[in-house]
């Protein structure tokens, strides 16, 4: 088994964890007549929709240099229309009582949208320094899904400063909050440090080593023949530390459903008498201008490709280019 079909797992299976914690839910919860599930909805399509985008980025980006930076042009969207799931479900559930109301709470989804648009956007951006600036690229990428993850949890963070102080209230989704952070760290650690196989290069040939050095034997491989699905190669692909990467990022998703859902039972009744509840536009409106807005992103950046000669070396120069050293691992 290869590191690239283990990235592809490790998503690929939560999802149908996803999917069926959702349909549980379906079962249980009026989401079409209660506008007050109606974030929930939202969170949950968006945290089945973002670990499959990436399982299918890891599984096609092979293909060819092109499908690669579309592929994962794909997978940052998703990941940024998760950041605005979040958003939209913690402006209506986890949001401190004291801050509901505010300036703050009343836009805290239309600058979320506007978060989503600049990840995606830097995030694709990225690629295109990835050959003559990797560590400019990985800067950018990296600061363009911290900037949503720090915005959709600056609530939290000011919630659980009053918990730690005896001051809070609606006390039961803290722990499982709290451990979402805690993983939500760890996932950040391992996409920036790239531990362990930095530490030990050429002892993580099946989980460790780049992810480039995979792209290049697949792409050798494709020259001689048909397209086969990166997870048959039975070639030394990605590092560890993305395998790593993955698992944190869905248990830490799983604790943060479930604070969410704990939020949201909660602190329904409080809610139904001291705020709004929650519209159509602000919800499933948003959710859908997300798309459409990073949808527009991916199609501007996907036809950017062509006019990109460090992205689409001719034939016979991508081994060249792409096995230059780097003194950082990439990571998608």
């Amino acid at each position: 088994m290869t590191n690239e079909t283990v990235n592809i797992w490790t998503h690929f299976l939560p999802t149908w964890y996803f999917l069926w914690r959702f349909c549980v839910l379906c079962s249980t919860v009026n989401f079409l007549s209660e506008s007050y599930t109606w974030p929930l909805l939202v969170y949950m399509l968006l945290i089945c929709l973002y670990p499959f985008t990436s399982s299918c980025a890891h599984t096609f980006s092979t293909m060819s240099p092109e499908a690669r930076h579309i592929c994962y042009f794909f997978d940052y969207g998703a990941l940024s229309l998760y950041s605005l799931g979040c958003a939209i479900a913690y402006g209506s559930y986890v949001m401190p009582e004291c801050w509901v109301n505010s300036l703050l709470h009343r836009h805290f989804v239309p600058i979320a949208i506007a978060n989503s648009v600049f990840c995606t956007s830097a995030s694709c951006y990225s690629r295109f320094l990835e050959l003559q600036f990797p560590q400019k690229s990985k800067i950018l990428r990296t600061g363009a899904f911290i900037l949503p993850f720090l915005f959709d949890t600056v609530p939290l963070f000011y919630r659980l400063l009053l918990c730690f102080g005896g001051s809070c209230t609606h006390t039961d989704a803290v722990s499982s909050h709290c451990y979402h952070l805690l993983f939500a760290f760890l996932t950040c650690f391992l996409f920036a440090s790239h531990l362990p196989e930095r530490l030990a290069p050429g002892r993580f040939d099946y989980f460790g080593m780049d992810r480039k050095r995979f792209r290049i034997t697949a792409w050798d491989v494709r020259e001689r023949s048909d397209f086969i699905p990166c997870c048959m190669f039975p070639f030394p692909p990605p590092g560890h530390s993305h395998q790593l990467f993955h698992i944190c990022a869905v248990i830490g998703t799983h604790f943060q459903m479930e604070a969410v859902l704990a939020d949201m039972t909660s602190r329904q009744s409080w809610y139904s008498t001291h705020s709004a509840a929650p519209s159509f536009l602000g919800t499933l409106g948003a959710l859908a201008l997300g798309i459409l807005l990073n949808l527009g992103i991916i199609a501007l950046f996907g036809a950017s490709l062509p006019r990109a000669p460090n992205l689409s070396p001719e034939k016979g120069v991508a081994t060249v280019r792409m096995l230059q050293p780097s003194a950082a691992a990439k990571d998608e």
